[in-house]
């Protein structure tokens, strides 16, 4: 059963309970309990993981007062919306977006479930920055992607490696992706980069609740750092 079958049901806010819970069982139009409940199974952390994504998406995206089309475009392309599913999609996301009041209570919630701060989440994060960048950052957009940072549990340090990868590249690009000093040895190079790869992998990810319609965002960060060691072991070798 697809994902976007799963929040069709109330029985994705009976899963959760909480805000996030309250949002899809409006969005199925049946009540629900709305005690807070542990993600204690990946069916849950997967629902979570979902439900915040749609909610902080929608929200960012009224942020800076203009809800684009360009904005709701990406977020079809990163969870993979199938046109059979757009309505479920879009019902969720139009109930969020109706005002950003409302984003933290989610995102909390998010962290409580999921874990702060934790690769999942990142994932979330950076699909938030995908969002944002379709019709150019916002000054209310970037005030709104920190909040939600600090929220979801990362630090400064945290949030803005992921900004990093989202904002115009430094010439030192590679280096700050892989988290290394500029100009370090092709050793160093090597244990930076398998250590990303362990545990930024698709695989990984799906393991841990991603859904697969969202895996796009972890293949493209993979992608990212896969660039950035070809062009520091580029200048390594030099």
């Amino acid at each position: 059963m697809s994902i976007w079958a799963t929040l069709a049901g109330a029985a994705a806010g009976l899963l959760l309970g909480g805000p996030l819970g309250a949002l899809a069982g409006a969005a199925a139009g049946g009540a629900i309990d709305l005690g807070v409940r542990r993600a204690a199974s990946p069916e849950r952390r997967r629902v979570a993981f979902t439900i915040a994504a749609i909610a902080l998406a929608a929200k960012m995206a009224r942020a800076d007062g203009d809800a684009s089309p360009a904005e709701f475009a990406t977020f079809q392309r990163l969870f993979h919306v199938d046109a059979s599913e757009a309505g479920n999609a879009r019902r969720f996301y139009e109930l969020a977006q109706q005002s950003v009041a409302g984003f933290e209570a989610y995102a909390e919630q998010a962290a409580g479930l999921i874990g702060p701060g934790s690769p999942l989440l990142e994932d979330l994060l950076d699909a938030l920055w995908l969002i944002a960048a379709a019709d150019g950052f916002d000054p209310r957009e970037l005030d709104y992607l920190d909040k939600v940072a600090a929220r979801l549990g990362f630090d400064a340090a945290a949030a803005a490696r992921v900004r990093n990868r989202h904002t115009a590249p430094a010439d030192d690009d590679p280096w700050t992706i892989l988290g290394v000093e500029p100009g370090a040895d092709a050793a160093t190079l090597r244990r930076a980069y398998h250590a990303l790869v362990r545990e930024y992998h698709p695989d990984r990810h799906l393991a841990e609740g991603v859904p697969a319609e969202f895996i796009r965002v972890t293949e493209a960060r993979m992608a990212v750092i896969n660039t950035a060691y070809a062009r520091a072991t580029g200048r390594a070798g030099a």
